[in-house]
């Protein structure tokens, strides 16, 4: 199954690079698109949540991988105080 790393620019400048065990992630995130924080959190969260039960269907369990990852754009966006209107940009998705 391909893995997906994709790179995001935070309000601040900040880019992180999140991990996703599933190329399901394109169907949820688009490079060079501005997504206001909740909306990137619903976003993330929904393809994050997909590319999981893909490796279950798979393998037989989840990917704890992409749970991790999520957990961490959830404490960024918490770290940032980010206010519902602030502004992620995803600026890379890359196959590994």
């Amino acid at each position: 199954m391909p893995s997906v790393n994709f790179t995001v620019k935070w309000p601040n400048g900040e880019q992180s690079q999140y991990y996703s065990p599933s190329t399901v992630i394109y169907e949820y995130l688009f490079i060079g698109q501005r997504y206001p924080s909740t909306q990137f959190l619903h976003q993330v969260e929904n393809g994050l949540h997909a590319a999981s039960e893909r490796v279950r269907a798979r393998y037989g369990f989840a990917c704890s991988s992409a749970m991790d990852n999520l957990a961490m754009i959830k404490r960024q966006i918490k770290i940032f105080g980010l206010s519902p209107e602030a502004q992620i940009e995803v600026i890379e998705i890359t196959n590994k």
